[in-house]
């Protein structure tokens, strides 16, 4: 998501606030922060699939192999 519409969706949280939004306006703001929370859920999730945990034994462990979606490189 692009600083435009980070910034936009501040805009109408404020003028919600300030004076209230229009439907259009309300559904624009829907719409953003949906788009905002799936961004953020994709970069969290391709963030955890990234991290590897050394087991006693010395194995390591991806824990986007083990619990997310990631596909092992080991095919």
């Amino acid at each position: 998501m692009n600083s435009e519409k980070i910034a936009r969706i501040n805009e109408l949280y404020k003028k919600s606030k300030a004076e209230g939004l229009t439907a259009a306006e309300r559904k624009e703001q829907a719409l953003l922060r949906q788009e905002y929370v799936a961004d953020f859920r994709k970069n969290l999730i391709g963030q955890l699939n990234n991290i590897d945990i050394q087991e006693k034994d010395g194995s390591i462990i991806n824990l986007g192999e083990k619990y997310g979606g990631k596909k092992s490189d080991k095919s």
